[in-house]
């Protein structure tokens, strides 16, 4: 089948990076990962897969946060000298 048809779109660059890598590394490219998921889209009548807002306890949604501050650079992360001195810490 020919392939005639554009689609435009703008994303963040950081996503679309991390994208490429992921297909890259899959042996496709971004338009290839495109195209399945419309063809599975279409096989399914929809969304090849669930759209959900993830449930989590308040505690573990602190800790994602607190991982996405620390991954961002916007959180200092704790840092111990010993398994001994972490463990201590942790049973503060």
């Amino acid at each position: 089948m020919a392939k005639s048809a554009s689609i435009s779109m703008r994303v963040n660059p950081q996503i679309k990076a991390e994208a490429e890598a992921i297909y890259g590394s899959l042996g496709m490219t971004l338009t290839e990962a495109i195209n399945i998921f419309l063809h599975k889209s279409i096989l399914e009548g929809g969304l090849p897969f669930d759209v959900r807002q993830p449930r989590y306890n308040s505690e573990t949604e602190a800790a994602m946060r607190e991982a996405r501050g620390i991954l961002a650079g916007e959180v200092a992360a704790e840092s111990y000298d010993s398994t001994s001195a972490m463990f201590a810490a942790l049973d503060e």
